[in-house]
């Protein structure tokens, strides 16, 4: 049909009642029909996971012009395909995740249940942004990130992106931000991971932490440089991750 405005489906891993997704929802709403299919609770940190052992169901939760929200018993990525699959009457023009409550950049890429969305997005065939911000408080000031978020979802729109190409989009904590930079990814690792906080008997309780190391901090082409010096990190992010330049000489082994 003509004139129809885009479709936007949007979702996250910090659950329907974060902040960062109604945020999300108000930056994106001039741009076009919202749908939100998010998880019912937090489920960070669950990448690409499906729900298999089990079914999952989702609800109604808030119907108004222009915007349709629904929580789901299941993961960011059972989101993505349980909305494709039943709620949506076409297919959606943008695939949105975020606003997450913590980076994205370099290795966290591949943890993120928020680019998990994205991913699937890609797989979809459809264009596809992730957003971050650097802070995990569960009531930051979103509205920084506010003009950018609007700017990079009407360039997407308008332009498309390549497929399975992704952008991976993250947000220095600040005030004033300086611009945007397209940066490629951090090298670096999480060290110091886990803290032993108890134990009973013969079993004992860990709690997931860990420090970041850049490997690369001097590299101003990468996303941690960006965030750490006050600008927007956009890094283009395929979801093609064969090792091309190994390829003829693994076949030189054989």
């Amino acid at each position: 049909m003509e004139n129809q405005r885009p479709l936007i489906l949007v979702s996250n891993d910090d659950g329907v009642i974060a902040k960062g997704i109604s945020e999300l929802v108000k930056f994106l709403r001039p741009l076009g029909e919202i749908v939100v299919m998010a998880p019912d609770a937090p489920r960070s940190g669950s990448a690409s996971a499906l729900t298999v052992t089990e079914p999952i169901h989702y609800q109604l939760v808030r119907k108004d012009v222009g915007l349709t929200v629904y929580k789901c018993s299941g993961t960011p990525v059972d989101c993505i395909k349980l909305a494709l699959h039943t709620v949506l009457d076409r297919k959606p023009d943008l695939i949105v995740g975020g606003i997450n409550h913590g980076d994205n950049s370099a290795v966290n890429v591949h943890y993120s249940g928020t680019m998990g969305v994205v991913i699937e997005g890609c797989l979809k065939g459809v264009p596809s942004i992730g957003f971050s911000l650097c802070c995990h408080d569960p009531n930051p000031d979103f509205e920084p990130s506010g003009p950018y978020i609007r700017e990079i979802a009407r360039q997407v729109l308008e332009k498309g992106l390549p497929p399975l190409t992704c952008l991976n989009v993250n947000f220095p904590n600040v005030q004033e931000l300086k611009g945007v930079k397209v940066c490629e990814q951090s090298k670096g690792q999480w060290t110091n991971e886990w803290e032993n906080f108890a134990h009973r008997g013969d079993t004992h309780y860990y709690w997931l932490t860990g420090e970041f190391q850049n490997t690369d901090s001097d590299n101003e082409k990468n996303d941690h440089w960006a965030l750490d010096n006050g600008y927007v990190a956009i890094t283009p992010t395929k979801v093609d991750v064969t090792a091309y330049e190994l390829i003829d000489e693994l076949q030189s082994w054989f």
